[in-house]
């Protein structure tokens, strides 16, 4: 039914945000921007893609973060226009969108005031994603107490600072465990919400937001090995939409190695692949380039004192089944789950563009085709 009259309100939108994935980058445009010499070569050959001259006007020699803002700012452009053309239900959807921007922002910011820094400098740092009308009212507190008041009244996160957090949890041991209660909130209130719509947004939405869910109970684990949260508090922060929970999360809980977080995950296959050892492991065999094999520790190898290498070598495994998850969302039409895997594939291109411009900049030949292609 939803089919029916899908296109009376989503049609050209949907048709638009299918013109811009058609403009990502493919394989052999990625493969020309790996044998450019210098960053001038590199701003020619990205001037014959749908970024056209987005550099043309930047004075040599032209850094790598400016590469990075400005592709940024494109995409910003781009959702911008379509969040202002759309109408109920796609304008809430494309605002739950911005809510994790939101939440990145207001926490450099209140890391920030903590450590009494200029708050209005930070504001330059925030992701433009994540601004809303009255951040800057942000600015105009003093200490993290007139801060969390002004973030309840102030901001569209008032619900999830309401339900979670308190000001006396503001400190600088409490923000990593802020930052991830706020995403709970926000992952488990975002999958409410698709689910609300129904159709083939819910269904493809949720496997999306599942796997973000469980990357983010992984990640939670692995990092807090080592540390002083226990493991009453790390349970606590895991979502619980994912395809882990209930037992996985359970398990990652109780885990005290890499071995047992292992072993939550042997259940999925599609995560079991994450932990096997191989170059072949990489999911869905995309590597992390044309040809190119990772060289980067594999997690069958490692001992407990590789763990920040194992954490990174993982992250990227979850990258490309991201990559290959927001693929997947374009095969089904007259739902609003293109919009959302459009801007992930798209952060995903703009942060192989910039690997590729670092490598370029500082003559690391041998590493510049370690990044992850979208198609």
């Amino acid at each position: 039914m939803e089919a029916l009259l899908f296109n009376v309100s989503g049609g050209f939108l949907e048709g638009i945000v299918r013109g811009y994935k058609a403009g990502l980058l493919t394989q052999n445009q990625y493969n020309n921007l790996t044998q450019c010499e210098t960053i001038e070569d590199f701003r020619t050959q990205l001037s014959a893609t749908d970024y056209g001259n987005f550099l043309a006007n930047e004075p040599l020699p032209i850094s790598t973060s400016t590469i990075s803002d400005k592709a940024t700012q494109l995409l910003v452009d781009q959702f911008n226009y379509l969040r202002s053309n759309s109408v109920e239900p796609l304008n809430k959807f494309l605002e739950y969108m911005t809510y994790a921007y939101m939440i990145d922002n207001v926490i450099l910011i209140i890391t920030g005031t903590l450590h009494g820094r200029n708050t209005n400098e930070l504001l330059q740092r925030c992701h433009p994603l994540g601004i809303f009308d009255t951040m800057p009212a942000l600015c105009v507190a003093t200490n993290v107490e007139e801060l969390y008041h002004t973030v309840l009244v102030e901001t569209p996160l008032a619900p999830y600072f309401r339900d979670s957090v308190t000001a006396a949890d503001l400190d600088d041991l409490n923000i990593e465990i802020i930052r991830n209660t706020l995403y709970k909130a926000y992952l488990e209130d975002f999958d409410a919400f698709c689910h609300s719509i129904g159709g083939p947004t819910a269904d493809i939405m949720h496997r999306i937001l599942a796997f973000e869910a469980d990357r983010r109970a992984l990640n939670i684990t692995i990092n807090s090995f080592g540390t002083q949260l226990s493991k009453e508090q790390r349970a606590k922060l895991f979502p619980t939409i994912g395809r882990l929970f209930p037992e996985g999360n359970n398990a990652l809980a109780r885990a005290d190695d890499i071995d047992q977080v292992r072993q939550a995950c042997e259940a999925i296959a599609e995560y079991r692949a994450f932990f096997e050892s191989g170059p072949g492991a990489r999911a869905n065999g995309n590597g992390a380039g044309a040809g190119s094999e990772s060289t980067a520790n594999l997690l069958g190898d490692l001992g407990v004192s590789d763990e920040l290498s194992a954490a990174a070598e993982l992250e990227d495994r979850f990258f490309v089944h991201e990559v290959h998850l927001n693929k997947l969302a374009f095969l089904q039409q007259f739902q609003y789950a293109v919009f959302y895997s459009y801007i992930k594939l798209k952060e995903q291109e703009i942060r192989s563009v910039t690997w590729i411009a670092e490598c370029i900049a500082q003559n690391a030949r041998d590493r510049i085709h370690d990044f992850i292609p979208t198609f």
